[in-house]
């Protein structure tokens, strides 16, 4: 078989690794790729959004799958078009993506479906959404609607810092169209968790429960980012607690899409919080998560192949999806800056040294690579995974292969996973 991912950071990585395990294919793309990718895949020059020249590139190579990454495609509608040329592609359409491009859409689903979340209301105005924000309990959390690259949300503890977001977000336009619309809901307390399934919009098969570290310093201090870190699998769900979020929050969740008429095939992706009155959602995306992909695709041991064509074709309760038993934990390191403004260029010293550590994965995020030296592209520059018998074990092994690599300006927090040690 032929392979062709679409997207260029920790996740795509992890992914082409898995799929270079499979005994069906033969040769794996990947549009557009990074330096860690190339060694796996032919990177090819074409950005993910640049979706009439990905199909033609599909059409031109006889590609017998393509696997989707980012949200962004998806939003912009990668699936229907290679489905109108015959391509055969796995990932949600362009309206089941709303799941995630419209944080609006997502929360009057779940509000359609009773689901858990938070109570919120809907601005598309200024000024009304700036006279709501005035005497609601804080912290209080604002989300511009569409996408902003996991940085569009605010949980503001001062009303002055709500109302810097809101014009920001509304006025400044500094997420675009994105910011169009707010989303300002109840802040909930608890801890989160990531809990992922592959589904074909009827059946579902979760993988392991992962935790994001989203603060970009130690202490869950400082800005939101793209995600600093995370571990798998958590600590506190149980089989039994996931038979419950299916039953209460994912099935109701594809039933309502399937009503809506706009189902959904693909990874989908429920961002949780454990509060006193049991699980609450969130968010949800329209895929898998990063850095949580680059652990729990670390887990697989089944043919990753084999599933996404069982998703496709509608049977995923066919397949027996194998998990191991070890834990495995994720560090982001990232350039100096993010995640505001950041440099690039720099060149990456110990990779070498520190992938051929013992069950140890070094994913590339943001690297190209400049005549023979792989140089930063990115504001999260690498993820370094280690899989071990034991927490303390995945822990250890992760920090002593970060301590392995360097690049000028490079930061990374050095809490994860060290509560459940």
């Amino acid at each position: 078989m032929k392979i062709l991912v679409i997207g260029g950071g920790g996740r795509e990585h992890a992914l082409v690794e898995k799929i270079a395990h499979s005994p069906k294919v033969g040769k794996i793309f990947c549009a557009p790729g990074n330096a860690g990718i190339a060694k796996l895949a032919e990177c090819v020059p074409i950005e993910i959004n640049d979706i009439s020249n990905l199909v033609t590139f599909a059409q031109k190579e006889s590609i017998d799958l393509t696997i989707v990454g980012p949200e962004a495609p998806l939003a912009n509608g990668i699936v229907d078009l290679f489905e109108e040329n015959g391509l055969r592609i796995f990932g949600p359409t362009q309206r089941a993506a709303a799941i995630e491009s419209s944080k609006a859409f997502a929360k009057e689903l779940m509000s359609k479906c009773s689901i858990p979340t938070a109570e919120y209301e809907v601005f598309s105005d200024f000024n009304e959404a700036f006279n709501y924000i005035q005497g609601r309990p804080l912290p209080i959390v604002i989300k511009a609607d569409g996408l902003a690259a996991g940085k569009g949300v605010k949980v503001a503890m001062t009303y002055r810092e709500a109302a810097d977001f809101l014009k920001d977000v509304m006025l400044k336009k500094i997420f675009g169209s994105a910011g169009d619309k707010v989303v300002i809901e109840e802040y909930l307390r608890g801890e989160e968790v990531s809990v992922i399934a592959f589904t074909d919009g009827k059946t579902s098969c979760f993988l392991p429960p992962a935790q994001d570290y989203k603060a970009a310093y130690n202490g869950n201090q400082g800005p939101n980012t793209g995600g600093m870190g995370s571990y798998a699998p958590v600590t506190f769900l149980n089989s039994n607690d996931l038979e419950q979020i299916k039953k209460r929050m994912l099935s109701p969740l594809l039933k309502g899409m399937a009503r809506e008429r706009v189902p959904f095939k693909g990874i989908i992706y429920l961002g949780l919080i454990m509060t006193e009155n049991g699980p609450m959602v969130m968010e949800i995306n329209c895929r898998g998560g990063d850095p949580e992909s680059t652990v729990t695709f670390s887990l697989l041991e089944s043919d990753i192949v084999d599933i996404f064509e069982a998703v496709i074709s509608g049977r995923p309760e066919e397949i027996e999806i194998k998990w191991s038993n070890k834990k495995c934990v994720c560090v982001v390191l990232a350039s100096e800056g993010y995640p505001g403004d950041y440099k690039t260029g720099m060149e990456i010293f110990g990779l070498e040294k520190a992938s051929s550590m013992k069950d140890v994965m070094v994913f590339h995020s943001g690297t190209a690579r400049k005549g023979d030296k792989i140089v930063t592209a990115g504001g999260r520059v690498l993820e370094v995974a280690a899989l071990g018998d034991s927490y303390a074990e995945a822990v250890k092994r992760a920090y002593k292969a970060v301590g392995r690599i360097s690049f000028k300006g490079m930061q990374f927090r050095k809490d994860i996973a060290r509560k459940v040690i």
